[in-house]
Order: C-alpha cells, then sequence, then structure tokens
C-alpha cells in the first residue's frame, strides 16, 4: 500500500527493499523532502517526485535492506567514551596486572596532570573476587591522591584508604566511621581486622565516587567532545536514537549543559535521552527538584524527561533482588521500599518525567511494577531497565500500566558451562541460572519491550543493532561454545527489528516523528550491506550499515 503527501519534486528518493517497521511491511521507494518521508510505496508511484537535476536518486536495489535507523534504549556511551579522557580502562585485567601496572600508570598519569583525584573503571567482579585487591594495596601505590576504580557493570567499586577517609567512611588512624550496610543500598565490605578493605558495593560506591573532585573531572568542554564522539559511535552502529542512562554520572549537569550547546550549534544528527539518576542514599526531594530544574537543557534533539534510579544490583554479582532466595539464604540488595519508589514515581510523573529504574531479580521487578501501578501514569510509559528475571503474575500488570521493557537482549546467550557455573557457585536461585532475560514474554502479553546494549557493560556482548539481533533470533553469540538459551523466549527477525526501531521511539515518547518509515516523519533511516530479513541467521551479525541517514541527510557512509 503506498502513502504520500502532496507530490512535488523530493530532495532524496532510494530505491530497493525496504522495511518500514510499520506492520512489517515491505515496499520499494521512498521519497524524501526537507527532512521527511513524503512518499513510502512502489517504484512506480515514486518516479512522480523526481526531477531531474534536482533530486538525489539512490538505487539500492539487490545490495541488501533499507530500514528505519536503530535506537538504543539504555546505554552508557558518555562515561564509556569519557573515560579514556578523564580516567583509566581497566578491562580484561587480572589482579596481579591491575596492581602492577594499571593503578601505576593511573598515578603517574595524574601527577603528571596535577589530578586531584584518580579514577578508572572496567576490573570484572569474576575475575578478581578470589583475589580481590585491597586498600592497603592500593596505598602502597598511592596513598596522597584518592583511588576510585569502578568495576565493568558500575556496581562495585575500588577505593584507598584516602578516599574513604575523604567519603567520611573511615579516619586516617583506621578509625571506622560507617561499616557493612551504613549506606543505604550498598554494603562496605569489612576486613578481618575490622576495617574497610576498601571493596564498596552497589551504592556504597556511588556514594564514595561522589567525593571525587567531579567539577575538575569532567567540566563541559569535555563533556561536549564526549557527546560529538558519542555520536560518530551511535551513527556508525545504526543508531540516531539513543538514551543515556548516567546524565548525571559525575554529580553535575555538564553533559546535559554539552548535549544542548552541540544541538543549538546544529551539530546533533541523533535524538538524545538524558536521564537524571537519584541514588538511595540522597535527600530525594532535593534531588527530585533538580531533576526537574534540568529539564530546561531540553531541546529539538536533546530529551531530558526521565529519572533514572538502581532498584537493585546484578543477579550473577549477588545483589540483585530476588526470591526464592541465593542458595546461600540471602535476598540481594534492595534500594527503595514499595512505599518510597512509589512516592517518587507519583511525584515525577505528576511533573511530566517518566520512571527509568534499574531491575534485575525479579523481586526487584514486583516492587517496581507496584510502585508504577500503584503511583504512575500509565501515558508516561515507565520503564523497567534489563530484568533479569520476571514473575509470572507481574506480566499482566506490565501490560494493563503500559510500562516499557528495556530488555537486556544481548545478554540472552552464553558458553555451554556457563548454567552450570552459576548454578554451583550459587549465584543464582535455583531455576534461574539459564532462564533469565525473558523476549518473546513481553511480545506474546502485549508489552511494549525494546533493546538496549549497555555499553560498557556489555559483558563481552555485541553493542551494535545486528550483532544484538542476531542473539534475540537464534540465543547463541556467534563464535561462542554454546547452545541456545531459553529457545522460547527467542524472538523473530522482525520482533528483534521492532524492539530496535519503533518500539524505542514509543520508549522516547518520539513514535509520531521517528522509529519506522511512514510520511510525514523524519527520514531516519539506513542502507544496511545485507538483508537481515532472509540472510542465513548465523550471519545476521556481519550486517553493517553501508550508510545512515538522519532527517534526509547523510550522517555516516561506510569506508572502504
Amino acid at each position: 500500500m503506498s502513502q504520500s503527501l502532496e507530490r512535488n519534486s523530493a530532495d532524496l528518493v532510494v530505491c530497493g527493499k525496504i522495511f518500514t517497521s510499520e506492520n512489517n511491511q515491505i515496499v520499494e521507494a521512498i521519497a524524501v523532502k526537507d527532512g521527511k518521508y513524503v512518499y513510502v510505496g512502489d517504484k512506480q508511484g515514486v518516479e512522480a517526485f523526481v526531477e531531474s537535476g534536482k533530486t538525489e536518486v539512490v538505487d539500492y536495489t539487490g545490495k541488501g535492506l533499507v530500514m528505519p535507523s536503530c535506537g538504543n534504549g539504555h546505554a552508557h556511551y558518555s562515561i564509556g567514551v569519557a573515560l579514556p579522557i578523564v580516567g583509566t580502562v581497566a578491562l580484561g585485567q587480572t589482579p596481579d596486572k591491575f596492581l602492577a601496572d594499571i593503578v601505576p600508570a593511573a598515578v603517574k598519569k595524574a601527577r603528571e596532570t596535577g589530578a586531584k583525584s584518580i579514577f578508572g573503571f572496567g576490573w570484572n567482579y569474576i575475575t578478581f573476587m578470589e583475589n580481590m585487591p585491597t586498600r592497603q594495596q592500593l596505598d602502597a601505590i598511592c596513598s596522597d591522591i584518592p583511588i576510585y576504580f569502578a568495576d565493568d557493570e558500575g556496581h562495585k567499586g575500588l577505593a584507598n584508604t584516602l578516599m574513604l577517609v575523604k567519603a567520611g567512611i573511615m579516619k586516617a588512624d583506621g578509625t571506622v566511621l560507617k561499616k557493612d550496610k551504613d549506606i543505604r543500598g550498598g554494603e562496605i565490605v569489612m576486613g578481618a581486622d575490622g576495617t574497610p578493605t576498601g571493596f564498596l558495593k552497589e551504592q556504597a560506591g556511588t556514594y564514595t565516587r561522589s567525593f571525587l573532585d567531579t567539577a575538575a573531572l569532567y567540566p563541559t568542554d569535555i563533556a561536549k567532545i564526549v557527546v560529538s564522539k558519542v555520536q560518530e559511535h551511535l551513527l556508525a552502529e545504526g543508531y540516531t536514537m539513543y538514551i543515556d542512562g548516567w546524565g548525571n554520572y559525575f554529580f553535575n549537569d555538564n553533559f546535559f549543559k554539552a548535549a544542548q550547546q552541540v544541538d543549538q550549534d546544529g551539530k546533533m544528527n541523533f535524538v538524545l535521552g538524558l536521564t537524571y539518576e537519584i541514588e538511595s542514599w540522597m535527600n530525594v526531594d532535593e534531588e527530585l527538584k533538580k531533576a526537574a530544574d534540568v529539564q530546561k537543557y531540553a531541546t529539538t534533539h536533546v530529551k531530558t524527561n526521565w529519572l533514572k534510579l538502581f532498584m537493585d544490583g546484578t543477579v550473577e554479582g549477588g545483589t540483585g533482588f530476588v526470591d526464592p532466595l541465593y542458595p546461600d539464604g540471602h535476598q540481594g540488595l534492595a534500594n527503595w521500599t514499595e512505599e518510597e519508589l512509589t512516592d517518587i514515581t507519583r511525584k515525577t510523573n505528576a511533573n511530566g518525567i517518566s520512571m527509568h529504574i534499574h531491575t534485575m531479580g525479579n523481586k526487584a521487578v514486583n516492587t517496581v511494577v507496584s510502585a508504577y501501578a500503584n503511583g504512575g501514569k500509565d501515558e508516561l510509559r515507565n520503564t523497567l531497565v534489563h530484568v533479569r528475571n520476571v514473575d509470572e503474575a507481574d506480566y499482566k500488570r506490565m501490560a494493563d500500566h503500559n510500562m516499557y521493557i528495556v530488555s537486556g537482549m544481548l545478554w540472552h546467550h552464553g558458553p555451554s558451562w556457563v548454567a552450570d557455573y552459576i548454578r554451583e557457585h550459587g549465584l543464582a536461585p535455583v531455576g534461574q541460572e539459564a532462564e533469565s532475560y525473558p523476549m518473546k514474554s513481553y511480545f506474546d502479553k502485549g508489552i511494549h519491550v525494546t533493546s538496549h546494549s549497555d555499553f560498557p557493560a556489555t559483558s563481552g556482548s555485541p553493542d551494535d543493532p545486528f550483532g544484538i539481533m542476531e542473539i534475540a533470533v537464534t540465543g547463541v553469540l556467534a563464535g561462542e561454545d554454546g547452545t541456545p538459551w531459553w529457545p522460547e523466549e527467542l524472538l523473530t527477525r522482525e520482533q528483534a527489528i521492532a524492539s530496535l526501531t519503533i518500539n524505542i521511539a514509543k520508549q522516547m515518547l518520539i513514535e509520531n516523528e521517528r522509529g519506522s518509515i511512514s510520511t510525514g516523519k523524519y527520514a531516519d533511516f539506513l542502507l544496511v550491506n545485507k538483508d537481515v530479513l532472509t540472510c542465513p541467521v548465523t550471519e545476521i551479525h556481519t550486517a553493517k550499515p553501508e550508510a545512515t541517514y538522519f532527517e534526509g541527510k547523510k550522517v555516516y557512509e561506510k569506508k572502504d
């Protein structure tokens, strides 16, 4: 079926196999005028929009697939891109290498630049858990500059003594001021000597990190560089819609300010969603005022209307909030009560701001769903992010109250031994080892589901939409020695594309403007070098954008 606006010459016409993300429709041609689709239909009909010498014509027939550009419903490109600039990356390191090379290099860099704090990111809990570096070991490398290294998931941290002193956790003479779970939603791991080891879990880490010299660490001029680098990365992967999960990671508004300035300068070629994060140890009412205040940074392409919270941690890390309990009898870390979340949701939605909550364990999901159902406005599409396990009864409440799920589809895989490893080490409740990240259930039960990459916390999974799509369809990561996880939850190709396109536009409340190829919408689309609808499923991950278009203009072209 053809769609067209008033016929006049178009700026751009594209022909080929075109998947619209509108009810799985496939068409032959599109015409674009002033950045929007003015025709969607067959080749014969599009001829009326071609004016010789004026209309650019792209014939992509037989070269791959034309489809809407993709979206990423939750990731942390802001911090992932910022880290090499403002800090030190420790990905893929062993504890010995971390102490022998990574930390000394970070200290050297700090001394050369006159930095007042040392920040890093990327060590892996599973790799480090048997030989966790201590504050004393960090002190032996540097005791006169505060050190904080977050793990690769951002849920744990390592600090030296001076960092703990600056955060008021202990005194320099060893006197303990805060211990165990004195910081709400977190844990200060204590040593045999009764003092902190320097290992911090969940909100104890975010609390300590807030005492870094963040004004010097992340000023607006650095944030503007980060915005530009994030854009370059996104467009190359085929994303033009994106929600950043850590807008105020450095406890200032500089990323908001930078995004606004980049768009006002006419240099933003994607739609950026920014969340304002509140931690459970903060004064909530004061922070809610700040979350409302950052709405002043909104522009045409910068959307600021989300409040981010952490309900719990990660299941495999032992901090996801679960029921039944972990094999050792603990339940995980819950940052908020249902009553508190209900109140926060009510106040936040009253200001026209949507909720965006990190939620992993099934008990955490149950709590957040109850808060949204009892305190939220359904039209604001309050969102649960990641969602490792769901109790059957909660699916209906999600659907009834128009809740959105930003799914960890990219994590729906593992080596053949991983479920046994999780089981043997008690890293998940019994029965939740491999049956973890549902996908198809959301479609079956009328729940809107979108995709995220959670970059840089990808845990060895792909960041690009087509790598994620292959996992969603096959349950296997290319090149991994594994069998399909939870086959009942695998998606069709069309469902996977929907979760990467129109559903993310809906999550961002911009589906009337973007997310599918339809007349009147902005012409945001991809020329993909492979037909991911028909190619062998094991080849989907090899697909790449030949070109990315945003509002009718080519903003990325693959280099040979």
